[in-house]
């Protein structure tokens, strides 16, 4: 099993989980051009994935997912909170799957375990991937962690675990008071602080890959992040990816 990103953080997502012949993306958030691009980089045509799965229905995860399932006849699958909150956003697609929330489902030779995270959306889910032997754990957009989410991502492979900002960065930075407040909410964004916490809180026995994710450009830098993570893991900060905006990460193996 392996894995790589489009882009991660506020101006668009994308996720790639791959095992053997099977290809899902995690998200869509850039436009028709730039996903057909950016899944190039990577070394897949649209045409070879088995279909999209969605976390939630905001812009920066879903931008793209209709014009790339319409244009190449994928396959979706995201929650009934998630299609109600935008419909139109998913209404041209003719194979789209609504998905319980607490029930694993099969894309091929991956199983895919959705987990509910508290996040400003009307059905947010989180997954993990398996394939039977290994397994992938993904938590971003996610306020804060909860023991189901802590039991979710324990005894997995690989993490991309979000580490949206630096707590001080963002109570000193521009953002009005409002966005402040949202960011930094139980229904918002993960700090470094609040990751790392989750991270020591974990089966780590297993443990690959870790990667920071869907960082912020205003209120956090790739040092912060991998530094808060690296001091519950007792690593150097090195051995922690930081996906980036524009280039993602590349292929990871889970051996």
């Amino acid at each position: 099993m392996k894995f790589a990103s489009l882009g991660s953080g506020s101006e668009g997502n994308g996720l790639l989980v791959s095992v053997g012949e099977t290809r899902v993306l995690l998200d869509c958030g850039f436009g028709l051009k730039d996903s057909i691009a950016r899944l190039a980089r990577l070394g897949v045509l649209p045409a070879q994935l088995n279909g999209i799965v969605v976390t939630h229905e905001h812009g920066d995860h879903i931008a793209g997912v209709a014009r790339l399932a319409r244009k190449f006849n994928l396959p979706v699958w995201l929650t009934h909170g998630t299609r109600r909150a935008k419909p139109s956003a998913f209404a041209d697609i003719t194979d789209i799957h609504e998905i319980n929330v607490h029930q694993a489902f099969a894309i091929g030779n991956l199983e895919i375990q959705p987990y509910p995270v508290p996040h400003d959306a009307n059905e947010p889910v989180q997954f993990v991937f398996s394939d039977g032997a290994r397994r992938l754990a993904v938590l971003t957009d996610a306020g804060c962690g909860t023991l189901h989410i802590e039991a979710m991502l324990s005894a997995c492979h690989a993490l991309v675990l979000e580490c949206n900002h630096d707590s001080d960065m963002l109570r000193d930075g521009d953002y009005p008071y409002s966005l402040k407040q949202r960011v930094g909410g139980r229904l918002g964004h993960l700090s470094n602080g609040e990751a790392a916490d989750i991270l020591a809180k974990l089966d780590v026995s297993h443990l690959q890959h870790i990667v920071a994710a869907h960082l912020s450009a205003s209120n956090n830098t790739s040092e912060l992040a991998a530094g808060a993570l690296s001091a519950v893991l007792n690593c150097t900060e090195s051995w922690i990816g930081v996906a980036d905006q524009e280039e993602g990460f590349g292929w990871r193996e889970i051996m």
